[in-house]
């Protein structure tokens, strides 16, 4: 099923329900990073709804796949890139509630954690105002996970640690980095050349980390400063920055 319609949620009827609205945090993408309790709640789902690709195939319900339990009904949430998606949550919203209320439990993938940059985090919004029950499961986060690969503690002692987005403008890019000991940098895709000169102008090139795909088999990680001049990099990739070079130093 697809999520199509755009009706917004909150102007739904009052709740009657006895189903809940699981947002299960599955990880980053190796299918054995799925929690114990992410696990349990998948298999008890009546409803299992995903973010998708608009025209193509869902990562998180790729990731998954191994644990995926037989005759779910299944709800593909199809999100444009690039464009708002607020009509797409509202009518996935509309969808997600139709199954609430006759009494169905519906969980709700979201790659790595869902309040951490995750999907969920808008249908949590919309759900839970227009009062339905609504849980959210922790996952492990792509941040966590590409420093476990990396094997680079993110920060140590009375380090800060900062998460930045690659699609900032170049000089707040800048000041961020300028002022922290250690750095996470996320979503960067087309943002990469800018990302890598910032921290080129900054003298930080030697203590940056690359990593694409965390986990999973087509992961590829390096040291930032050994990828070719005219390299890309894929939305799902990361620099992890860190002042001193090593966090235990």
């Amino acid at each position: 099923m697809t999520a199509s319609k755009s009706t917004n949620a909150n102007a739904s009827a009052p709740v009657t329900t006895k189903g809940t609205a699981y947002g299960l945090g599955i990880g980053p993408g190796e299918a054995d990073l799925l929690t114990l309790k992410a696990y349990k709640i998948l298999q008890e789902a009546d409803v299992i709804a995903y973010p998708a690709l608009e025209d193509g195939a869902s990562l998180a319900r790729q990731i998954i796949a191994p644990h995926m339990p037989e005759g779910r009904t299944e709800i593909a949430i199809r999100i444009p890139m690039g464009r708002p998606a607020d009509r797409i949550y509202d009518a996935a919203a509309l969808e997600i509630g139709e199954h609430l209320r006759a009494g169905r439990t519906v969980a709700v993938l979201c790659e790595g954690d869902p309040f951490f940059y995750g999907s969920f985090m808008y249908l949590y919004g919309r759900l839970a105002k227009a009062g339905f029950p609504v849980q959210t499961v922790p996952g492990v986060s792509s941040m966590m996970a590409c420093a476990a690969q990396l094997g680079a503690p993110l920060a140590a002692k009375n380090d800060v640690l900062q998460v930045i987005p690659g699609p900032l403008p170049a000089e707040r890019l800048k000041a961020q980095l300028a002022d922290t000991d250690a750095a996470a940098i996320i979503k960067l895709g087309r943002h990469f050349a800018k990302v890598r000169q910032v921290i080129a102008e900054l003298g930080l090139t030697d203590r940056a980390r690359y990593i694409e795909r965390a986990t999973l088999d087509s992961q590829k990680m390096v040291p930032l400063g050994d990828l070719p001049d005219d390299a890309t990099a894929p939305y799902f990739s990361m620099i992890l920055i860190h002042r001193r070079g090593d966090a235990w130093k």
